[in-house]
């Protein structure tokens, strides 16, 4: 058996594949099997294997001929028995097919020199740690979206990407065109279609509350204070881990403040994502927030920019630009304008085009092998979350805000208390 390749050698090596490996893969480059030969694939370990995992990320990944599953880490043994059943039943009668290593602490995945990368698929506060850890240990990663549960998380994040140089993919899928011409739809809006813009609604669920759910037994086979990770120590409760995590009903722990944003967070890391993106904001963010008059709505939070655009929480789903020459709205399966001709007529050479990606995972893998940095890079997931984030915290604490974009700041030295959360060890926020 040879010895596996340092993490640096290794990472070289990919590089020189490159060109073996483009987006379509050269069928002259398949080895057995209609896979790639072992030593030029992509080795990846998942953290995490519950719906999202299950349901869509390895399906976009096993169909890849350079990539290979190495390890699975879940903490739910019938979640980590199924994806177990999933990357077998692909790689079932491969001849050089190994079946991958099964972990309950995602430390045990990235300390593996075999290992290039890891997919991270946990609950929004079981996000950073892993993200931060698997970039001081040079994997590269793919991490699901909100990049974080704070602000100092994702400023964290981005610290550690560029530190130890890790091609990290947030899970912005919008971004790769999934749903609908998102990408178009920034160019329409960046070109002047219907010029200058003024105004941006944000048609998304609202923020989260403080968990208070009743206690239940809990069934073996789920490490429950492993899943609670740096939140509060509190009883079991299936809405917030279904033991059949993958056939049923998304998990609601994503409506509490110890695990997640709420829905605001959920398809709000999306849909402000794309506004973001629009508005070219993708280093930098809104200077003001201001809760409505009642925070307790959850709706109507306005975001100003230091440009003088206005970003508000409401009207219809999706993204509402108005520009003053028209409006634009994109949402999933809808993209239309006022007026119409706006999105008629093809962009030009000499308009704004961006950063093309049609498969999120493969421009993820195809930024491993080229060591450029991916379409939903670090600090645009990191950036698009902090919205939101500032949104929830005038929800909460329903004060306005003073935000510093480019110093990751408030102007009042006690909402800067609010970037980060209590922790419970030993889950303390890592250093870089």
């Amino acid at each position: 058996m040879s010895t596996p390749m340092s993490r640096s050698n290794r990472r070289s090596f990919l590089q020189t594949t490159t060109a073996v490996f483009p987006t379509i893969i050269a069928s002259t480059a398949i080895g057995k099997d209609g896979r790639a030969p072992a030593g030029e694939r992509i080795s990846v370990g998942v953290i995490g294997t519950g719906k999202m995992c299950h349901g869509y990320h390895l399906n976009a990944l096993l169909k890849y001929a350079d990539v290979q599953f190495a390890a699975i880490c879940e903490v739910d043994k019938n979640r980590r028995e199924s994806a177990k059943r999933k990357i077998q039943a692909t790689y079932s009668g491969k001849s050089d097919y190994k079946i991958p290593n099964e972990y309950t602490d995602f430390r045990e995945i990235i300390h593996r020199d075999d290992i290039d990368a890891v997919l991270i698929a946990t609950p929004d506060h079981w996000h950073a740690i892993p993200v931060i850890e698997a970039c001081k240990a040079g994997k590269d990663v793919y991490c699901e979206k909100p990049l974080t549960l704070t602000i100092l998380e994702a400023q964290r994040c981005i610290q550690a990407a560029r530190k130890h140089k890790c091609v990290v993919q947030t899970g912005s899928q919008q971004r790769s065109s999934v749903f609908g011409p998102f990408r178009i739809a920034c160019e329409l809006i960046r070109s002047g279609r219907i010029g200058k813009i003024k105004s941006v609604t944000v048609g998304v669920g609202g923020p989260s509350k403080w968990c208070d759910l009743p206690a239940e037994d809990l069934e073996s086979g789920l490490q429950w204070d492993m899943w609670l990770g740096q939140a509060p120590e509190r009883p079991y409760n299936s809405i917030l881990s279904a033991r059949d995590g993958v056939s049923k009903p998304w998990p609601q722990w994503r409506a509490y403040r110890e695990y997640s944003g709420g829905g605001h967070t959920d398809m709000g890391a999306h849909h402000y994502d794309i506004a973001q993106w629009a508005l070219g904001m993708d280093e930098s963010g809104p200077v003001e927030i201001i809760p409505p008059d009642d925070p307790s709505t959850g709706t109507g939070v306005r975001y100003i920019y230091a440009n003088g655009v206005e970003m508000i929480h409401g009207g219809p789903s999706g993204c509402t630009f108005t520009g003053t020459e028209g409006t634009l709205r994109i949402d999933r399966g809808h993209l239309s304008a006022d007026p119409a001709d706006a999105i008629k007529e093809k962009l030009a050479d000499h308009e704004v085009h961006l950063y093309e990606s049609n498969d999120h995972h493969r421009n993820w893998l195809d930024c491993i092998r080229e060591r450029k940095r991916p379409v939903a890079d670090v600090e645009i997931g990191a950036r698009s979350v902090t919205v939101v984030h500032l949104g929830n915290l005038a929800y909460w604490h329903g004060q306005t805000l003073n935000w510093d974009p480019k110093n990751w700041k408030f102007a009042d030295a006690e909402a800067n208390k609010w970037l980060d959360g209590p922790r419970r060890d030993p889950w303390q926020l890592p250093s870089v």
